[in-house]
């Protein structure tokens, strides 16, 4: 059985940072992409990042692209998102995800965290 739990979630001002944690159980971690989405009230489901099983093949939505930054430590099963600079509108539920069905950057995975809340103040 896959688990995958999120941490590091909460409130910052403007221009603040977070670093979000995802740790995995289960073997499928270090064969995988995994990736970070994101869910703001009334809204779909959008891609945030996402980051090659080998570490070096690494994509970020346009909306974060220089912002934030995602990366992996194998050996501790672990995914970061680290996000800086934030902004209000990066206001949602944050969700890591393992094991992709299709595209990287479509909400379509196997595995789903129960997801961290990261709220901006401005």
């Amino acid at each position: 059985q896959v688990q995958l739990v999120e941490s590091g979630g909460g409130l910052v001002q403007a221009g603040g940072s977070l670093r979000l944690s995802c740790a995995a159980s289960g073997r499928v971690f270090n064969r995988n992409t995994m990736s970070w989405f994101r869910q703001a009230p009334g809204k779909e489901r959008e891609f945030v990042a996402a980051i090659r099983r080998d570490g070096t093949n690494l994509y970020y939505a346009d909306s974060v692209r220089g912002r934030f930054a995602i990366s992996r430590d194998n050996a501790k099963s672990t995914a970061y998102l680290q996000m800086n600079d934030l902004k209000p509108e990066d206001t949602a539920v944050y969700y890591c995800a393992a094991v992709p069905k299709s595209d990287y950057d479509r909400p379509a995975y196997d595995y789903w965290g129960q997801g961290t809340q990261v709220t901006v103040s401005s």
